[in-house]
């Protein structure tokens, strides 16, 4: 494919050069390392590194060309093609490498603050049982014609989305489910993108360390519903009972699924019935009436399952379907995951680290009518401080008994976090302790559970790991809990 032919729908600064129009390209690359013979090289800055820094060594290993926004270095310039954005442009000249995979697969985007994970999930799965071979692609892992792959990000970069399209379309695959964060979309990492459905779940405050306001924050989510760069999607689902839902600009020609619990959600949840053996329900939808089981837990998840109807409606499978695919999805790693060793208490591990999400998870837990709540959780560093004490004040007003520990510290000295949380958690008059050695932390929560307690586990979910200021060691919530467990003489029988 000539570069011509993949720079097709690119906006550049100039036109090509007509010895580059007619270059062969042979790949596309945004990493110098990768750069084989015959590649277009894309560079432009990124969070670790400005790939602009790399475009030499690119060029010194084969690429036919570099890509970019910046304008081109003299001894470069022969070979230099200035674009107007460097991201944007990767991902158009991606899928046109690839062939455009994206517009031969039912594509469903999923974003907002909290619910995104499970809701993909569970999407898939209903796509899945009505037959499909899928891709799944969010912040746990990647899901690839039933193979497993480590996530990266929630969102990776538009040439390895567009890959997996395109091995999905090899594999005989139909459709692809992936969350868009708000950092994908501000960044132009799915521009162009062909999406069937666009899911909003809802959003609270998060990420204003990178977006800086709310409204900056909303605005890169609402590029998700106009198109993100490409058309508008045919079907929306969206939570009727979020207030920035109701406030997103849709196309008249997207046909919408609101969803919620109000009697103004035309997809909404009917006698539910929730326990520690999961949630059922009738789901309405017009005229039409089914019943939901799943073993999630609590009433967030009715939500998170009304969006996944709500996509499976989108692709018109039957109520029957729906229903199977969601009774099919088992649990969501380190969304209220149970460490289960005998002991005569619920030990939950979950993802919460925004205020909304522990206020949700706390929920939860109250919702199964234990006698207490404990709730351990932290701060991530060098993100936004003004959450802290919303944080400390969300675990403190429902619990009753708060365990302030680290969480992701990262160059930030863990008591500096942990004092911005402390001033929410002094608001409200709850029993607490605050310890910055998260293993430590777990071990005296777990010391104060007493039987018929709940326990949270709040903050690193599925994290396999915790980030220091000088090194990321291993650790796993899941994995400490349940040693520490056994060392207090809990064993569960096989």
């Amino acid at each position: 494919m000539t570069l011509a032919q993949i720079l097709s729908e690119v906006r550049l600064q100039q036109p090509l050069a007509p010895e580059l129009a007619c270059a062969e390209a042979r790949g596309v690359a945004y990493d110098s390392r990768r750069v084989a013979e015959g590649f277009l090289f894309f560079a432009f800055p990124g969070s670790r590194a400005d790939g602009r820094n790399f475009a030499q060594d690119a060029l010194a290993r084969g690429a036919v060309a570099v890509a970019s926004e910046s304008e081109a270095p003299r001894e470069m310039a022969a070979r230099w093609i200035q674009v107007e954005h460097g991201r944007r442009a990767l991902a158009l000249a991606s899928r046109m490498f690839y062939g455009k995979p994206d517009e031969r697969l039912g594509l469903t985007g999923i974003t907002g603050t909290n619910g995104k994970t499970t809701t993909a999930f569970l999407a898939d799965s209903v796509l899945r049982a009505a037959g499909g071979v899928t891709a799944l692609i969010g912040t746990i892992e990647y899901h690839l014609a039933g193979r497993v792959l480590p996530a990266v990000n929630t969102t990776p970069e538009s040439l390895e989305l567009v890959r997996i399209f395109s091995e999905l379309k090899q594999a005989g695959g139909t459709h692809a489910t992936m969350e868009v964060s708000s950092h994908a979309l501000d960044l132009g990492r799915v521009y162009g993108f062909h999406f069937h459905t666009v899911v909003f779940t809802n959003l609270t405050r998060d990420h204003l360390d990178y977006h800086g306001t709310m409204e900056a924050y909303f605005a890169a989510k609402q590029a998700l519903f106009d198109g993100a760069g490409g058309p508008t999607p045919p079907f929306a689902v969206l939570n009727r009972d979020d207030d920035y839902s109701r406030r997103l600009r849709i196309h008249p020609s997207t046909e919408v699924f609101w969803y919620g619990l109000g009697q103004d959600a035309g997809l909404r949840a009917r006698h539910i019935s929730s326990g520690f053996q999961g949630l059922r329900f009738e789901v309405q939808h017009g005229r039409k009436r089914f019943e939901v089981a799943s073993p999630l837990i609590g009433k967030i998840n009715v939500y998170n399952i009304l969006a996944a109807c709500g996509v499976g409606l989108s692709y018109g499978l039957p109520p029957e379907t729906i229903a199977r695919g969601i009774a099919a999805l088992p649990a969501v790693p380190g969304r209220f995951e149970r460490v289960d060793e005998g002991q005569p208490f619920v030990v939950a591990v979950d993802y919460a680290h925004t205020d909304d999400a522990l206020r949700n998870v706390i929920a939860v837990a109250r919702g199964l009518s234990p006698k207490r709540v404990i709730t351990l959780f932290g701060c991530g560093g060098d993100r936004d401080r003004a959450k802290r004490p919303l944080m400390g004040q969300a675990a403190a007003e429902a619990s009753d008994f708060v365990v302030l520990t680290s969480d992701n510290p990262r160059s930030e000295d863990p008591i500096t976090i942990m004092n911005d949380a402390l001033v929410g958690i002094r608001r409200r008059d709850v029993r607490h302790v605050v310890e910055p050695d998260r293993a430590a932390a777990i071990a005296r929560a777990l010391r104060e559970a007493r039987p018929g307690d709940i326990v949270i586990l709040a903050g690193k979910g599925h994290e396999p790991y915790q980030v220091l200021k000088d090194k990321t060691i291993p650790f796993d919530d899941r994995v400490v809990a349940r040693e520490v467990l056994k060392s207090y003489g809990y064993h569960k029988n096989p």
